[in-house]
């Protein structure tokens, strides 16, 4: 067993491709949508950076200045003028790999939050992307998505908001891989009638070889058939890397959801890192040391 105060170990795991989230274009009734909606699902802007710059007057369909709140269809022609486009290029998004006992978002219960740690101390050395650090950057810059403090491994934060639709927007199907060590403790099936063992040498888990241990009807549950909160789960890419370490490849993020469904069959999170999301690999980034996502990067 890992002591608490220490990071466990993992293996790498090889990254297999990435896979770009579709768009839709559902569209009103009456065949419209509002225009802030069109320009997200066009990857323009964000829906609130793109109440902004039509506010601005920066934003044109068909070549008249758009309007606040207006509807659209899906062939208008749209244009976005030269001050929202600087605006969009100085937008930063950042990679940390989260340390264990720093939280995602706000400040809680006394921990700390992952911002804190982008300063310019904090940068990897070995960080080659162009840009320079200021503290401006730091404006608006937020998770685009969630790590769980007592996990670690690659957390995504930004100021553009369509990287965090991409991420973490309603349609968003993006692939998030993750190295999880785990024990074994056996478990029961629903009806009752166990698979294996309950418990195993008196209660305390299995932390070796757990592999062998575990029923192959426990790994077909991890893929499909578990259910959160009610709702039945998507389904999972989950495979050993080796005999005491799990890969798992999610398209969606509930709260906690690898620990969980461990439980369900019997097995305990030891360490869980994140390792990829989309096609953006952690890759060499030292714990508690972030870089700047590069221009020629895409999740």
């Amino acid at each position: 067993m890992t002591d608490s105060n220490t990071p466990p170990t993992f293996r790498r795991a090889a990254p297999p491709p990435g896979r770009t989230p579709a768009t839709s274009g559902a569209t009103a009734p009456g065949g419209t949508l509002r225009l802030n909606k069109r320009m997200a699902e066009l990857g323009l802007a964000s829906r609130r950076e793109a109440d902004d710059w039509i506010g601005r007057g920066w934003v044109k369909v068909n070549g008249e200045v758009a309007t606040m709140g207006m509807q659209v269809t899906p062939d208008v022609r749209i244009e976005i003028n030269k001050q929202a486009q600087g605006q969009q290029a100085n937008q930063v998004t950042i990679l940390l790999n989260k340390p264990m006992g720093i939280v995602s978002g706000q400040a809680e219960d006394g921990h700390t939050p992952a911002i804190t740690l982008i300063q310019p101390q904090n940068r990897w050395a070995e960080d080659n992307a162009r840009f320079f650090f200021h503290p401006k950057q730091l404006q608006s810059l937020v998770p685009a998505g969630r790590l769980d403090i007592d996990s670690i491994g690659l957390l995504v934060l930004t100021q553009d908001g369509r990287v965090a639709r991409q991420l973490i927007g309603e349609e968003s199907v993006m692939e998030k891989e993750y190295l999880v060590r785990v024990s074994y403790i056996g478990f029961i099936e629903p009806d009752g009638q166990p698979d294996r063992l309950l418990q195993i040498n008196d209660g305390d888990p299995v932390s070796t070889n757990v592999q062998a241990m575990f029923p192959p009807g426990g790994l077909n549950k991890l893929r499909h058939g578990l259910s959160l909160d009610g709702q039945a789960l998507k389904p999972a890419q989950v495979e050993w890397q080796n005999p005491e370490q799990l890969r798992f490849v999610l398209t969606e993020g509930k709260k906690r959801q690898i620990r969980r469904m461990c439980e369900q069959v019997g097995l305990k999170v030891v360490g869980l890192k994140r390792v990829r999301i989309g096609q953006v690999m952690l890759g060499n980034l030292p714990v508690g040391q972030w870089r700047y996502l590069a221009p020629h990067e895409r999740f």
